[in-house]
């Protein structure tokens, strides 16, 4: 099995766009309700880019198995060094250690920019990327209670963090 971490292409647009709505659909770790369109995602993508954030592909057997990226936290100067980050594995190819190259090399982009801190914003039902991301070093600093509404029922936000050297 050999598992490839390479820069996202404009190509991988639709398996991103397959990801990232099949999550919506039948998740909570994104709180969107509607999925996403092409023109909607690229001009998603195209706007992390053109800010010189780093969004990257897990490829296996050619296929496109997975995602990263990261982008500001919040808009305001004095966050300039924070990102938030998202990791997303196609559910055909969960549990390989895809999410684990994805994270190791956004954590490694991260500080080949500079950056000082990343958040990881959770859905407190997703324990597994709760205990993936404690592997990595990050901690839990807080979570908010029913601040998302998603399949009738409220959810709780787990904010973690790993202050990177």
């Amino acid at each position: 099995m050999n598992i490839k971490i390479r820069p996202y292409k404009t190509e991988d647009t639709q398996a991103i766009l397959e990801i990232l709505n099949y999550n919506i659909l039948h998740s909570t770790s994104l709180y969107d309700y509607k999925i996403r369109s092409y023109e909607q995602q690229i001009s998603l993508l195209e706007d992390k880019i053109k800010k010189g954030f780093p969004i990257i592909v897990s490829e296996l057997n050619d296929q496109v198995a997975g995602f990263g990226m990261f982008s500001e936290f919040r808009f305001r100067e004095a966050y300039q060094f924070t990102v938030e980050h998202s990791v997303y594995v196609n559910s055909n190819f969960q549990g390989i250690g895809i999410g684990k190259l994805l994270l190791q090399e956004l954590i490694d982009l991260a500080r080949k920019q500079n950056i000082h801190t990343m958040i990881a914003v959770i859905d407190s039902e997703n324990k597994n990327s709760v205990v993936f991301h404690e592997k990595f070093g990050f901690e839990t600093v807080g979570v908010f209670k029913e601040c998302g509404f998603k399949f009738d029922r409220w959810l709780n936000t787990v904010f973690m963090q790993l202050i990177l050297e």
